[in-house]
């Protein structure tokens, strides 16, 4: 899987600044890189079928499978619940990594656009109340976004928000996008299954 974009949207106070937070960003990059398909290619190849049509498409359960395996291994928490919210709490936040200065979080987007935002808004809101030092969420591109789940979340429908979620006013803290695609496109390729959660109809 290739990395094609990463947008800071915030990258205040020491934690941003530290070479704790340049190894863990390393780490996971090389995390999300290491996604493949077939698996144990070491490659992303994805079936070039445009996937708004019912039965069309691929699904997107490998894209976060495998990486979240290898952040488990290396300590983190997946499906973490932490108390971000003064009122009723958000859901479970996808990875979780406890370090010295606090949590840092990664959100996996799986599902539809609007759980983007959701995504987005709980993490800021967490840097803003000071339980998170920093967030990450990892999206598909247009191009990858295409052959995927109609409606699934992607980089190019996030971006007429960004100046918003820049604007969060928290002293600490990092927040981040980062933008994945696949390294190459072949219909000898198989594929993806689709879960039958939500739009994501076989």
């Amino acid at each position: 899987m290739k990395i094609v974009h990463v947008e800071t949207l915030i990258s205040r106070g020491t934690f941003a600044a530290s070479d704790s937070w340049q190894a863990i960003r390393a780490a996971l990059h090389k995390a999300i890189r290491s996604a493949d398909w077939p698996p144990g290619t070491g490659s992303f190849t994805i079936y070039p079928e445009p996937g708004k049509k019912r039965r069309a498409g691929s699904g997107v359960t490998p894209i976060k499978a495998g990486p979240m395996a290898r952040l488990k291994q290396s300590g983190w928490k997946l499906e973490e619940r932490i108390a971000i919210a003064a009122r009723r709490q958000p859901g479970k936040i996808d990875a979780v990594l406890y370090t010295d200065s606090g949590p840092v979080a990664v959100e996996w987007e799986t599902g539809n656009i609007s759980s983007s935002h959701r995504s987005l808004n709980k993490m800021a809101l967490g840097l803003l109340q000071g339980k998170l030092v920093a967030a990450v969420l990892v999206v598909p591109s247009r191009a990858l976004y295409r052959f995927l789940t109609d409606r699934v979340g992607n980089w190019d429908e996030l971006v007429p928000y960004l100046d918003l979620w820049k604007s969060i006013p928290c002293k600490q803290g990092v927040l981040e996008i980062v933008v994945i695609e696949h390294d190459a496109e072949s219909s000898e390729a198989p594929r993806i299954r689709k879960g039958t959660d939500g739009r994501a109809i076989e």
